[in-house]
């Protein structure tokens, strides 16, 4: 039974895959809720189809980009979870499962994948038309993306003004990331957070000498 989670956007998602099929998955319907809502959707999935933790024989996880705290938090829980149950821990990058999501929804064109990257910035990766990434992922603003290619994702969302061909899907989510892991249809990485950037928190520097 494989255990998927995804934090990489502002919402939490899980889903439960077993016997060559999703057979549970639920996001959260209010956002920035990672640490509080994660544990707790993780058992009502689980409960879902009858099963415990302790029936889960290995954890995917989104790895992002992402913001930082929601992303640390998925990637966190599905190592500790991996290491208490010692049970293999995959990570699939967000933008790939997006780009997943986006193929079996319809598109059938070369297309961008873009997350919200927060400070007026979209996270970005180009891919074919089965999904195959091309170029990226990368962190720009939504204006100097390529703008000969269809958008999925946040950035048609959040920046309708600047996107002239978009579709659905809006996320990527752990059904698709469940899906996509056990078919191999997304290249597995290990386990680590993908950040792009530094951290909006810094650890303080030394004091200025007064003079």
């Amino acid at each position: 039974m494989l255990l998927a989670l995804d934090t990489s956007t502002a919402f939490v998602s899980v889903a439960v895959h077993d016997d060559g099929q999703v057979l549970a998955g639920a996001t959260t319907d209010q956002p920035l809720l990672h640490g509080e809502r994660l544990a707790p959707l993780i058992d009502d999935t689980l409960r879902q189809v009858g099963a415990i933790r302790q029936d889960v024989t290995a954890v995917a996880v989104g790895v992002g980009p992402g913001p930082f705290t929601g992303l640390r938090v998925g990637v966190v829980t599905a190592r500790m979870l991996g290491y208490a149950l010692g049970i293999p821990v995959y990570g699939a990058g967000s933008l790939d499962v997006l780009a997943v999501r986006a193929v079996d929804e319809g598109v059938t064109e070369p297309f961008l994948a873009t997350l919200d990257a927060r400070r007026k910035e979209l996270f970005w990766a180009s891919y074919d038309e089965d999904g195959a990434r091309l170029d990226g992922p990368r962190v720009d603003r939504p204006g100097d993306l390529p703008d000969h290619l269809l958008v999925v994702g946040d950035g048609p969302v959040r920046y309708p003004a600047v996107f002239d061909r978009t579709s659905p899907p809006a996320a990527p989510d752990a059904a698709t990331l469940a899906d996509a892991v056990a078919q191999e249809r997304v290249e597995l990485v290990d386990p680590e957070p993908i950040y792009l950037r530094r951290p909006d928190a810094a650890v303080p520097g030394p004091p200025k000498k007064v003079s």
